[in-house]
């Protein structure tokens, strides 16, 4: 029954996410991004303390001489990549911020094939492709011909930039594969990723880094249950399913994050959303799909991993 009920672990973790981009969009223009990065931090910093920090110093020995790699990890993860997403969501729409996500898995693989130098496949070259044709069409909502004379709404390119710095996040943590693993992982990470946001908090204008009644809980949730909460049932699920089938969980991401929007923000879904946002998902769907390596690659029909 447990191994029947693991798909909760990955589901209930992309509700969070999807949530956790409504968050993002709800605090565009009440409080700056770095402000609301360092606050999640510090509360998840806190909230981990409870239950990480005792073991985590007494593993101290074996933490400290990877301590520049957790800084590095802690930079891309939990600085840059949240940063970029708060700043993109004053100029985005939700639903496209998850759109952009999603595409995480499919840029791990194009930076692992340039990192690590795993072989292309039909399925990362294919899927790039098409993943690339629908984002055009989704940023220029449904007619790429005014990509020329309007451009794009800032925050698009920024996600994009966001989903690669975490898919480098991905590579550089399968590459260095650390020896410290889960909770005291993920605690030095925040840790390595607070101090380094200090001084970006404090060069916030106070007016933008405030606390009230409508930031706190937007800090609670970022802090507590997308730092704390869907890290943990992510990473169950990845021991209990594999990565594999708990990335393609991503693709219900942007579902999840367009019915919140619709409900809590607002937010329109017109046709683009679903045309563009789906081409880029089934590109995303097709590195997992179609993998044999491109230099040998046959007729794509003989492709299909059953």
């Amino acid at each position: 029954m447990k191994s029947k009920l693991a798909f909760l672990y990955p589901l209930i973790a992309i509700l969070l996410w999807s949530g956790n981009v409504i968050v993002s969009r709800m605090s565009a223009h009440t409080i700056g991004p770095e402000a609301i990065t360092f606050y999640r931090l510090l509360f998840a910093v806190l909230l981990m303390s409870g239950f990480v920090g005792i073991p985590a110093w007494k593993n101290r020995a074996a933490i400290w001489p990877h301590l520049g790699q957790f800084a590095i990890l802690g930079f891309l993860a939990m600085c840059l990549f949240q940063s970029l997403s708060y700043l993109a969501a004053e100029s985005t729409t939700a639903t496209n911020m998850a759109v952009f996500t999603a595409l995480t898995p499919l840029l791990t693989v194009a930076l692992s094939a340039a990192v690590l130098k795993e072989t292309p496949t039909v399925g990362m070259v294919g899927g790039g492709i098409l993943s690339l044709v629908g984002l055009i069409y989704l940023v220029s909502s449904g007619n790429p011909a005014t990509l020329v004379q309007n451009g794009i709404h800032l925050g698009d390119p920024l996600m994009l930039i966001a989903a690669m710095v975490y898919a480098l996040y991905g590579v550089l943590l399968k590459r260095w594969n650390l020896p410290i693993a889960g909770w005291q992982s993920t605690y030095m990470q925040a840790l390595c990723a607070l101090t380094i946001m200090f001084p970006a908090f404090l060069a916030t204008p106070a007016p933008m880094r405030s606390l009230n009644a409508e930031t706190l809980p937007l800090i609670a949730y970022a802090g507590g249950f997308a730092s704390v909460v869907l890290p943990f049932l992510w990473i169950r699920g990845v021991q209990i399913l594999g990565p594999s089938r708990c990335a393609a969980f991503m693709n219900l991401l942007p579902v999840f994050t367009a019915l919140g929007a619709i409900i809590m923000l607002g937010e329109p879904v017109h046709l683009y959303h679903v045309i563009g946002g789906g081409l880029a998902l089934i590109g995303v769907a097709c590195v997992g799909i179609f993998r044999r390596p491109l230099r040998t690659a046959a007729p794509i029909a003989s492709e299909v991993v059953d």
